[in-house]
């Protein structure tokens, strides 16, 4: 049942008040598609549709996309190392969540869109990051207007050892944890977890969890330990929860992942970190089930 204008409106006061429903999909910047598309290929995500104009790839495993964009341009040239340069939200009503975060201090992203391309509003997130908003997910997709399937491609590639999508890991400055605590609690709804409820083997910063509990965001600050955080604010790994770490970290051995194996980070039942590939390049296991 579609709701009615009045209802796709009155968005501000619920617990949830963007109707946020997951994450559609994340992107990745990268001047090096082809060695990043080995690395995805390695974790289980296979390569499923090529934008209709763009050098842009799109990556699924199971319910996760994942976004290869080397498009780049001469303002705006990429770097060899992959970054995460957006996250875009499925929501209710994307012009009104849009418009809700404009009124809550957001900045636009000014649209730039090419003949026959969907438009999707988005506001500007950390460094040069992006927030999109999607509500075209269900039966009708965005990438049925922007992308065309690889030929022989699965276009639902199964997800490898239960993986699905968790969270982002974003690196703060020092001393702002409770800004980007209010910036992602006023313009999105997330609240922060108690401190002694924790996921993974990195325990450090804050864990905000969106009102839908279908996402979560580390915040860390700058540490002077073995992790050698840098200082910049970024958006720096994705975490895929698995309802078996050990279980899903022997199966990316077999495919060619590495894993820290330290004193202060190791693979354990409840989380595990694999190597930096392609000049910093990480990502993240965390045991976690997806609800029933």
């Amino acid at each position: 049942m579609l709701a009615s204008p009045t209802d796709r409106e009155a968005i501000g006061a619920a617990p949830n008040p963007l109707g946020l429903d997951g994450v559609e999909f994340i992107e990745f910047a990268t001047s090096r598609p082809q060695a990043f598309g080995q690395v995805l290929e390695m974790m289980g995500f296979r390569p499923v549709a090529r934008h209709r104009s763009r050098e842009v790839l799109l990556y699924r495993q199971g319910g996760m996309n994942l976004i290869v964009n080397a498009h780049g341009s001469a303002a705006a040239p990429l770097g060899e190392t992959p970054v995460i340069s957006a996250v875009a939200l499925r929501v209710r009503d994307a012009a009104a969540a849009y418009r809700r975060a404009l009124e809550r201090g957001a900045w636009g992203v000014p649209p730039r869109v090419e003949v026959m391309e969907l438009y999707i509003p988005a506001v500007h997130g950390v460094g040069a990051s992006r927030l999109y908003f999607v509500d075209r997910y269900k039966e009708f997709s965005i990438y049925d207007v922007d992308f065309t399937p690889i030929p022989g491609a699965d276009p639902q590639p199964p997800a490898l050892a239960g993986l699905h999508g968790f969270g982002i890991v974003q690196y703060i400055g020092l001393g702002r944890t409770e800004d980007w605590t209010e910036f992602y609690a006023e313009l999105l709804g997330f609240s922060a977890l108690p401190d002694a409820e924790r996921f993974g083997i990195l325990p450090t910063g804050r864990v905000l969890r969106s009102p839908d509990a279908s996402f979560y965001l580390q915040l860390i600050e700058p540490q002077f330990d073995a992790l050698e955080i840098d200082t910049e604010e970024t958006l720096h790994r994705v975490a895929f929860g698995t309802p078996d770490v050990l279980a899903a970290v022997r199966e990316l051995r077999a495919r060619g992942v590495e894993f820290i194996e330290s004193s202060g980070v190791h693979t354990e039942a409840r989380g595990a970190l694999t190597r930096p590939v392609l000049g910093g390049l990480s990502f993240e296991l965390v045991q976690h089930e997806l609800p029933r």
